[in-house]
């Protein structure tokens, strides 16, 4: 199975960017959007099913225009589960999971904290997504979390750690959590085969970021420890330039 995970920085935007014909020649069995910033009422969704994918999945933020997520999939899975079922969360359409026989699969868009008030709530987002989640893989032990983390967890994943170090995305908190996130029960699927430095998946707009190379690894698959042995292939697709992010791949047997 191949599943890639993808912040699109708004569906519509990408769409007239050439996403459609980006999806039919990279033909994963499963790709999660992360801020899609629409309403599934807002797009021509025959574009995703002439592409290949019949089932597709929408989770939206009750504000138009912002965060979102979705899945799209060739197979029709047993279980669609929108959100997480606390509302602090699921206002803001961050969290839609397909479960399959033998695996389950999430795409997330955790928050950012940009300022005070919105790191305050990312904290608490995370706390409340731990206590989620412990629950979630007793009853769902094969689990791959696909999304964007807003968190570099190590040095190696961001270009300048040193100037970087206060910076929301790179705090010793968040950091602090992704790790324990990590310790819970899961591994980083990119880590667990490249462990060379200078592979990212979002650059900034500014200082021609991209061009450079100076950029972030905050996208993820975290796959369940107990589907550790059945991790193939984890890369990254940084020629992909639909969005601010790139398309990040993982292939399970």
């Amino acid at each position: 199975m191949k599943i890639i995970s993808y912040n699109v920085n708004g569906i519509r935007a990408a769409l007239n960017k050439g996403f459609i014909a980006w999806l039919e020649a990279t033909n994963p069995d499963v790709i999660c959007l992360q801020e899609t910033k629409a309403h599934k009422e807002q797009l021509d969704l025959s574009v995703f099913e002439n592409a290949g994918y019949p089932y597709h999945y929408w989770f939206s933020a009750q504000k138009k225009g912002y965060s979102s997520v979705a899945i799209l999939s060739k197979t029709k899975p047993n279980h669609i589960e929108y959100g997480t079922g606390i509302a602090a969360m699921d206002n803001e359409g961050r969290n839609l999971r397909i479960d399959f026989d033998n695996v389950s699969i999430m795409s997330l868009y955790l928050p950012s904290g940009t300022n005070d008030d919105r790191l305050e709530f990312k904290l608490n987002y995370m706390a409340q997504f731990q206590d989620y989640v412990n629950n979630l893989k007793k009853e769902l032990p094969n689990l791959i979390i696909c999304g964007d983390y807003n968190i570099c967890h190590t040095e190696i994943d961001i270009h300048n750690p040193v100037q970087n170090k206060d910076t929301s995305g790179f705090l010793p908190v968040e950091r602090d959590w992704l790790g324990k996130f990590i310790d819970s029960g899961f591994t980083d699927s990119f880590r667990h085969l490249n462990k060379e430095p200078h592979h990212y998946s979002w650059w900034s707009y500014r200082a021609n970021a991209r061009n450079n190379n100076k950029g972030w690894r905050i996208d993820y698959h975290l796959v369940s420890n107990e589907m550790k042995d059945s991790i193939k292939r984890a890369y990254i697709l940084p020629e992909a330039k639909h969005s601010d992010h790139c398309p990040i791949v993982v292939e399970i047997e």
